[in-house]
């Protein structure tokens, strides 16, 4: 099996000055108290996102989610979210899939990349992986699952964790369980998501049940919450609540990176941060922007960096029509051009708008 080289790029990224102790391990890794997890997005959380993420304060991240199928039959698009460096460490490579074969001789390949964690997707909801019976689909048939993760953790000598929803449906949220008899096969750690499949993203997150995963003295490995997260105050009442080991947080992210410099510095010290001013977050959207096209074609790169670029400036007053410009340009020179009219018109600016979860 050919080893692929991967490309280093340095960078500087953001020091928190706290001085809270280390005491969360997953496999070989140590993390501070409170660690703050990136969620894997397909189309979101490519290299350049995870980038401005990690400069902000993210502590562990995840590529997009790999297709099983794809990566053994070395197809472009798979092979190449195996791209990782130096600067995101650590970080977890998360694969899909419905076949235990196909997923083993997969995360054998995403070994190869050398990332901290093989990270199994049994959460996302969406239809067309769902059909197949892979993602959340696994919650309609958890022996296959466990015995799924039992190949993947023996076949591997990275640290396996796994990434699921509370069931289901309402009638099946069967969480509690499903947690005991992943932790058996041997994973380091389980991220849950608060809704079943059957709700999408859909209603509120219920973290009552991950509180219970938590809480259940069973339970050795670490337990991460995952849904809603929107800002510093909720980031913390998960925490005090619920005593969970970590938060990831997936939609409030994109367009908005700095909610992670937000909840540490709130964590560390009580206090709410302002808001970046608009030159502030030029300066990232730019950067944002730059390294996209870096790591993407042309096309590619503008169209997967919309979503982000029309939330990196909500709360401006009468922005429906830059915001329109900013979705529709082509030219990267224009959209550079653009955001660089929003600096000199609103510099100092910094909006007041708090929006619970940034629609993707």
């Amino acid at each position: 099996m050919p080893i692929r080289r991967y490309r280093k790029i340095s960078l500087i990224c953001f020091q928190f000055s706290n001085k809270i102790p280390t005491i969360l391990t997953i496999g070989n890794i140590t993390l501070d108290k409170y660690p703050l997890f990136l969620a894997p997005m397909e189309d979101i959380t490519d290299p350049s996102f995870r980038m401005v993420c990690k400069m902000q304060g993210a502590d562990v991240m995840y590529t997009e989610f790999i297709s099983s199928d794809g990566l053994i039959r070395d197809g472009k698009k798979s092979v190449k979210k195996l791209d990782i460096y130096d600067f995101e460490r650590p970080i977890g490579i998360q694969l899909y899939g419905h076949l235990i074969e196909a997923m083993v001789e997969a995360a054998l390949i995403a070994e190869e990349a050398k990332p901290e964690l093989i990270d199994i997707n049994f959460g996302c909801p969406m239809k067309k992986i769902v059909n197949r019976g892979a993602g959340a689909g696994m919650l309609r048939n958890i022996p296959l699952m466990i015995e799924m993760t039992e190949a993947i953790v023996k076949a591997v000598r990275l640290p396996v964790t796994v990434k699921t929803r509370l069931g289901w449906d309402e009638e099946n949220k069967i969480i509690v369980d499903v947690a005991e008899r992943l932790q058996d096969t041997g994973i380091k750690a389980i991220t849950i998501h608060g809704r079943t499949r059957a709700q999408l993203y859909k209603g509120a997150a219920d973290w009552t049940l991950i509180g219970a995963v938590k809480n259940n003295p069973r339970m050795k490995i670490p337990v991460i919450g995952n849904g809603d997260i929107d800002g510093p105050v909720k980031a913390r009442e998960m925490f005090n609540r619920y005593g969970v080991d970590g938060i990831m947080i997936g939609r409030a992210t994109v367009g908005r990176p700095w909610i992670f410099r937000d909840i540490r510095h709130y964590l560390n010290t009580g206090e709410l941060l302002p808001e970046p001013t608009v030159s502030e977050k030029a300066d990232l959207a730019l950067l944002h922007l730059e390294k996209s096209l870096e790591y993407k074609e042309g096309c590619k790169a503008i169209y997967e960096m919309r979503r982000h670029l029309s939330n990196y400036f909500k709360g401006l007053p009468h922005f429906k029509e830059t915001r329109l410009r900013l979705l529709t340009c082509v030219e990267v020179d224009e959209i550079k051009s653009i955001i660089e009219d929003i600096r000199q018109k609103w510099r100092e600016f910094r909006s007041e708008e708090k929006t619970s979860i940034y629609g993707i």
